[in-house]
Formats: structure tokens, sequence, C-alpha cells
């Protein structure tokens, strides 16, 4: 299968090194994920494997389409084969995070945008493929954070599906006007790469929804009550 026509000014093969390479890195976090859950060697693997197709397998489905990770056996070897990495090497890895980071923000990038086309391809409405570009970029990382048991990450932590939506809402929007050449997936992908970056370099987060008051009062209630010393 071709890429969808929002992409076809890029190499097919290209884009199949890029997405295996997204895959290979969402499933080496995925791995090392696994590890510092202690799960075994099999867990490891079958975690990296989630969290490398996951977005795609989602965004397929909701599409209507057969997974295309399921219909390539090259995404499930490459997933599985980070896993199996992070299971031998996680003491070098855990030392190389800041990279493994760039490089996730790079892959974050790329699905949002491969994402949001795919959705423009089978003609659905902005919201849709927006939504769509998302998931295909954090749908990995959600059902990791489940499957060990914890709220996912992209809700309560730094920024992260923000960018994406960004990303998928500029490739979508900017199709939708009219603007179908090569630079609009390329700049929406360094749009989410950027702010990723950003918000890691930073720290930034979305405000705590229970700091939040229209009142002004709520949040100074919290840290009243935590002020209290104990009875």
């Amino acid at each position: 299968m071709g890429p969808p026509p929002l992409l076809h000014g890029f190499n097919p093969t290209l884009l199949l090194v890029l997405n295996l390479a997204g895959t290979f890195v969402f499933g080496l976090s995925g791995g090392m994920a696994g590890v510092r859950g202690r799960l075994d060697i099999f867990g490891v693997v079958v975690l990296a494997v989630v969290v490398g197709i996951a977005g795609g397998t989602i965004r397929d489905l909701l599409i209507g389409i057969p997974p295309q990770t399921f219909r390539d056996w090259r995404y499930l070897a490459v997933a599985a084969g980070a896993g199996g990495l992070a299971s031998v090497a996680h003491p070098a890895i855990a030392r190389r995070q800041p990279a493994i980071d760039t490089l996730d923000a790079a892959g974050l990038g790329l699905f949002c945008v491969t994402g949001a086309a795919l959705g423009l391809a089978h003609r659905l409405g902005v919201l849709d493929c927006t939504i769509l570009g998302t998931v295909t970029g954090i749908g990995g990382g959600i059902i990791r954070d489940l499957l060990l048991g914890q709220v996912p990450a992209v809700l309560q932590g730094g920024l992260y599906a923000t960018p994406a939506l960004i990303g998928a809402a500029i490739v979508t929007v900017g199709a939708r006007m009219g603007e179908h050449g090569v630079l609009l997936p390329v700049l929406a992908a360094a749009v989410c790469f950027a702010l990723r970056l950003v918000a890691m370099r930073y720290d930034l987060r979305m405000p705590v929804a229970a700091d939040l008051s229209l009142s002004g009062r709520g949040g100074g209630r919290r840290r009243r009550s935590r002020a209290r010393p104990p009875q």
C-alpha cells in the first residue's frame, strides 16, 4: 500500500524506514518501562510491541481498515527487537535517556502527521483526522501505562499529547485549505517535535485541574490543609 495522497511527494521507501524507526524508538520506550516495572523478558518484549504498534493499530481500526502493522511483519519484528534490546542492554540505554527522549519526540511528530494524512486519504472530517493523528502518536503510551497499572502519563505529565494534537491539526487544516505540497507535513512534524523538545527542556506542563478554581480559593484550601499540623 502506497503512502496517503498528502505524502505522495515523499519516497515510499523513506517513509517506511521512518515509520519503522519510529516504531523501534516507541518500542524501546515501552521495553524500558517494562524493565522499570520489573517484568520478565517476555513481558518486556510484549510491552515493547504494544507500545510500538498500538497507535497505528488503533488508528486503522477506527478508520475501519486491516491494521497495517499486522500486514507487514517488519513492524512486529522491529518492535520485538526493541524489547529484546531493552531487556539485555537497559543499563546502557538508561544512560542515553536524553537521546532516546529526543528520538521519541521525533517519532511523535512523524506519527501524528502520518495518522492525520491517512484520515485525510479516507475523506474523514477535520476533527476526525486531528484525533486520528493524535491517537497514532500517543496511543502506545496510553496502553503501556494501563498495562502497568498506572494513570497514563499523557493525562498527568509534561506536554506530550498537545504537541501531537497541534501537529495533526496543522496537517488537517492546511490540507483542507488546499495545501498539498511536501512542505505541510514537514512543517507539522517539525512543530510537534519542537514543542515536545521545549516542553522537556523547560518542564512545561498543563495546569492540574485540582489546583484550579473559578473562585480562586480551591488551591488555597488544599495548600492550607497540607500546612495544618497533624493532630
